[in-house]
């Protein structure tokens, strides 16, 4: 049975707020790389199948199982890299920085369990380059992992001598490197852009060798597993998701903060139980349950479980639609309704602009695309001019249907998820709030003229008016 808030105990927060702890010898007087000898006498194998016996899934934002991503390594593998995603840049979530700075021992502990079971010799943390107090903590941990012979020294486990080196690489603040392809080319040493797949990273991925790559909440739970077993960590969430989960709440809460909570709380308990309610006794427009990449949820939807299934399939929840009456289509006649991401829950009072909400959220993803995907590169730039227009009560006729269609436009046909980041909120604000965006039409302005050739023969680059047009 599901844990409560007062029966759950903490998994990867439990250091959260304590002094000095990310210093080695206090991490290991309160149990940090106490699971080491366990996890290394066990077979490599068999660590996988505790994991995949917890039902631990990735807490970077897809929830994919981590023990079945784990199995995707070929077996016949002689170099296999293990990566952690720590370039936590979704607006609204701050949760990896937590455990980076109060907690690193226990990530690194994660990540040697992780990489024997993966067969790993040398592993990476890859860092937000903005988080420069979380990298100086980070690094200091490790020098002092390798000075204890936690790393960098040969550690005898069930299958012989084994030895681990791990790097901290620190990115440059960009948001596309976030993605798993983007991250690793940029630990090459080349352009963050994201790369086809297939093949995936299990099979061909840093250097051209099979690579997992898992976020940093994901991999701190490790130990936890290793220590009590994937049942009871199983135990401890909702039937296909196990163990706890962080949520990053923001915006109009009388108590914001990072909380490590049940997997299957209700989105309300966390509002008013948790984090005391909104302020002056206001009501609840919108939520955002999962970063700035997920459509939003209304003051009727907020009885869901904070759970990545229930998030995505709950009828309660209005399916996110093109055009009222007609729903995006996920594939295969699946609906778009929300999703558990990365855990950053935005909470917006009766009083938010929801538009200025959305322009600002089409500018960050304006701003952050990467430019080799041409419905990316040139749709997020008309999404974020239209959608400013809109929040300031300049909106022109036609705008609207306009925002819709782009952003239909992008979803799907790029090669990375950020079209999708930008596409399914403004899909999901239009379809929760659709009168509020209509009412910012501006009675007298022509419609947004189509692009038009240049004389020469060039072509226009959308997003820019075309010679003679409308400002």
């Amino acid at each position: 049975m599901p844990v409560t808030i007062e029966t759950m105990p903490k998994i990867v927060l439990k250091n959260l707020g304590v002094e000095g702890v990310n210093r080695i010898e206090a991490a290991m007087a309160r149990g940090a790389y106490g699971q080491l000898q366990k996890g290394l006498a066990m077979q490599p194998a068999a660590i996988t199948d505790e994991v995949k016996k917890s039902n631990l899934r990735g807490r970077g934002g897809a929830g994919f199982p981590t023990g079945m991503k784990w199995t995707f390594i070929p077996k016949d593998s002689k170099t296999v890299y293990l990566v952690i995603n720590a370039d936590e840049s979704e607006p609204g979530t701050c949760k990896d920085r937590e455990i980076l700075y109060w907690d690193p021992h226990l990530l690194i502990e994660g990540v040697i369990l992780a990489s024997y079971a993966l067969g790993s010799t040398h592993s990476y943390i890859y860092i937000r380059g903005e988080m420069i107090r979380e990298a100086a903590v980070l690094k200091r941990a490790v020098e002092e992992a390798y000075a204890k012979g936690f790393l960098g020294r040969e550690l005898q486990t069930g299958r012989g001598a084994w030895k681990l080196d791990l790097t901290v690489h620190r990115g440059a603040g960009a948001y596309i490197c976030g993605e798993e392809t983007s991250l690793l080319n940029s630990l090459e040493g080349k352009r963050g852009w994201p790369r086809l797949k297939p093949p995936f990273p299990a099979v061909k991925g840093l250097f051209g060798q099979p690579t997992i790559v898992n976020n940093v909440e994901t991999i701190a739970n490790i130990p936890a597993i290793i220590e009590k077993g994937g049942e009871w960590f199983a135990g401890l969430g909702t039937p296909r998701s196990g163990g706890t989960r962080i949520l990053c709440i923001s915006g109009h809460v009388n108590k914001p903060g990072v909380y490590e909570l049940p997997m299957g709380i209700p989105l309300r308990e966390v509002i008013d139980k948790v984090c005391g309610g909104v302020p002056n006794g206001k009501r609840v427009r919108a939520v955002i349950p999962g970063g700035s990449s997920m459509p939003p949820l209304d003051e009727n939807e907020l009885d869901i479980p904070m759970e990545f299934d229930a998030l995505m399939t709950d009828e309660r929840i209005k399916p996110v639609e093109i055009k009222p009456g007609i729903r995006f289509d996920l594939g295969g006649g699946k609906p778009l309704r929300t999703m558990a991401g990365s855990g950053g829950v935005i909470v917006m009072d009766e009083d938010t602009d929801l538009v200025a909400v959305c322009a600002r959220i089409m500018k960050f993803y304006a701003h952050e695309s990467c430019g080799q995907c041409t419905p990316c590169r040139e749709g997020t730039g008309w999404l974020a001019r239209i959608a400013t227009r809109l929040a300031k009560g300049e909106g022109r006729p036609g705008d609207v249907e306009l925002c819709a269609s782009i952003a239909t436009g992008i979803a799907g046909n790029t090669i990375c998820p950020l079209g999708d980041a930008a596409a399914w909120p403004m899909l999901g604000f239009l379809t929760k709030f659709r009168g509020d965006f209509e009412k910012r039409i501006k009675p007298g302005l022509k419609p947004e003229p189509a692009p038009r050739p240049q004389a020469a023969g060039g072509l226009v680059q959308l997003g820019k008016p075309a010679a003679g047009g409308h400002h």
